[in-house]
């Protein structure tokens, strides 16, 4: 039953993604389609907001996406700042840290939407719709709209497009349109909406205990949409306010997993190869598969600590879990958010088995298994150019990715992406495990330790979000140090990759000939699956041996 359970939902994401592929392609198309009529009103927004329809090279592009993110982030900091003092606080709670603030808006900025405080008692109202919706809007439009800059570069369309035009688009074409009918289904679900403050209710036993509310439902469909993350609760997608029943896990599993999985074959329309699309897609389902059936056999077996000891664990590891979903929806979740880079969670990590704990921890670390809302397929695509590289180095042929050859340049900006991801995890948990600032805030020492470190830095440099909790991480240590990797880990890349669409749209296409290396066929997905898994094993083998590794020897013995 668990099998037919994650088998139509995933079957369900599959049927969605193909059509949604299709029309994401049109709707960022720079030629004019029937969906221009259809969204005339766009051309409003264009002339109230003075932007020029004109192309802009991969330098434009990249300098309006970074100045327009600056922007953001010192008018989203200065609300979190003055919550206390502003409108839309009728639960008068005071204002932000200052260390807390910078990581907040670093972590929502980023797409990432790392909490270092609990929703519910941390923002007012007022911060949570013009902060943390309004970005959880704003940053996945970012991120589609370079993501589809890629896609031109790569595709040899006629030039990498307009930054403004694919941030509106990008909104009123995608996002707002599905974050209002799925928001309105989970309020048909029960799930609160309202602006009221906390009601105070008398429990059984005579004693008063407020309960929080809110703007929920409107958070927790652009959350999932856009691949966010962050929750209006503490306990995020666990709280029965945001997740009430398994009917809205389902609805919210499909709706992180929506536009991932749509790109791959958004990409393969572009190309004008469907066999791209699917060559992509397939790579990184076999990969996603493979994470699912070890995490679902993980937590289904249970821990062998409590069997060792005489505990029967019938049903599975429950510790940490919902039982209105059990093992199999909870391992779908997490495995689903991991690989999205979504962040939401409806069981809380830090409780997996160590085995079902490295799970999420390997998808964060490999950051390009459909990822989120244009992330992961740039990723994927960085790791097909490299396949590509290597494969010619092997056949003595210089490598070609759609008809445009990959050389020195391309290969030094992918180098320097790759490399950069491990460095940003690596070096910060190394600090924070040698120094008391960083180790103070393990809660559960030992290997388990050691995981919960490596696990907020490659949240943070993924742009995922999650954590393993019980970190005590709201010290000026952690929020200063996750907030640089944050950004580090969203821009740097973001940069490099426009550099090398760009680089590559500037080439003249090379004729096919009998010698050319294919890259859409099953020789072609062996090895993609190949390249990021060696790249993946060699960089985080090692960390992985000291952390979740060892402590699943220790406790199975």
């Amino acid at each position: 039953m668990d099998f037919v359970q994650m088998g139509i939902v995933l079957l369900l994401v599959v049927l969605l993604a193909i059509p949604m592929g299709k029309y994401i392609a049109r709707a960022f198309s720079l030629e004019e389609t029937k969906l221009d009529r259809v969204f005339g009103f766009e051309k409003i927004i264009y002339k109230l907001s003075g932007i020029k329809l004109s192309s802009m090279t991969w330098k434009q592009y990249a300098i309006a996406a970074l100045l327009f993110n600056i922007v953001m982030f010192a008018i989203t900091y200065l609300v979190v700042r003055l919550q206390h003092v502003l409108p839309g606080n009728p639960s008068g709670i005071a204002a932000m840290d200052p260390f807390l603030s910078f990581n907040t808006i670093s972590s929502f900025l980023t797409n990432t939407n790392l909490q270092h405080y609990s929703g519910e008692s941390g923002l007012s109202y007022l911060s949570q719709m013009m902060v943390i919706m309004y970005l959880m809007f704003t940053t996945p439009a970012t991120g589609l709209a370079i993501c589809i800059a890629f896609f031109r570069g790569l595709t040899g369309q006629k030039s990498m497009g307009n930054f403004y035009v694919d941030l509106v688009r990008a909104h009123t074409r995608i996002l707002i349109p599905l974050s209002i009918v799925v928001g309105l289904v989970l309020v048909s679900q029960g799930v609160p909406q309202t602006l009221s403050g906390t009601v105070n209710a008398e429990t059984l036993e005579g004693a008063q205990q407020q309960i929080a509310r809110g703007p929920v439902a409107a958070l927790e469909s652009i959350k999932h949409l856009g691949t966010n993350g962050g929750g209006f609760f503490g306990v995020n997608s666990a709280h029965p306010f945001e997740n009430p029943n398994p009917f809205t896990n389902v609805l919210e599993i499909l709706s992180m997993f929506l536009i991932p999985a749509s790109l791959p074959f958004a990409f393969g329309h572009m190309a004008k190869s469907r066999k791209q699309g699917w060559i992509l897609f397939s790579s990184m389902g076999i990969i996603f598969l493979a994470f699912l059936a070890a995490a679902y056999f993980a937590e289904s077996n249970g821990n062998p600590a409590l069997a060792n000891i005489g505990i029967s664990q019938g049903n599975g590891s429950m510790e940490g879990k919902e039982v209105r979903f059990g093992i199999a929806q909870s391992a779908l979740f997490t495995t689903v958010t991991t690989a999205a880079t979504t962040g939401t969670v409806n069981n809380m990590h830090d409780t997996l088995t160590p085995l079902g704990g490295m799970v999420p921890l390997g998808l964060m670390m490999l950051n390009n298994i459909f990822g989120g809302d244009g992330v992961g397929t740039i990723n994927i695509l960085m790791y097909a150019i490299l396949g590509v590289f290597l494969a010619g180095l092997m056949v003595g042929r210089t490598p070609e990715f759609l008809g445009r050859k990959i050389e020195a340049k391309e290969m030094k900006l992918i180098a320097i992406t790759i490399l950069v991801h491990p460095l940003i995890i690596l070096v910060p948990s190394a600090i924070a495990l040698a120094t008391e600032m960083g180790s103070s805030a393990i809660s559960n020492p030992g290997f388990h330790g050691i995981s919960q470190v490596v696990y907020e830095f490659t949240s943070s440099a993924a742009n995922n979000g999650s954590g393993f909790e019980g970190l005590g991480d709201n010290t000026p240590f952690w929020n200063i140090s996750t907030g640089v990797v944050m950004l580090l880990g969203r821009y740097l890349s973001i940069i490099a990759m426009l550099a090398a669409a760009g680089s590559l749209l500037s080439k003249k296409p090379v004729p096919e000939t009998l010698g050319t290396f294919k890259t859409d066929n099953m020789t072609f997905m062996t090895i993609l699956i190949f390249t990021v898994i060696v790249v993946g094993a060699l960089t985080f083998f090692p960390v992985l041996a000291l952390g979740p590794i060892a402590e699943w020897l220790t406790i199975a013995n």
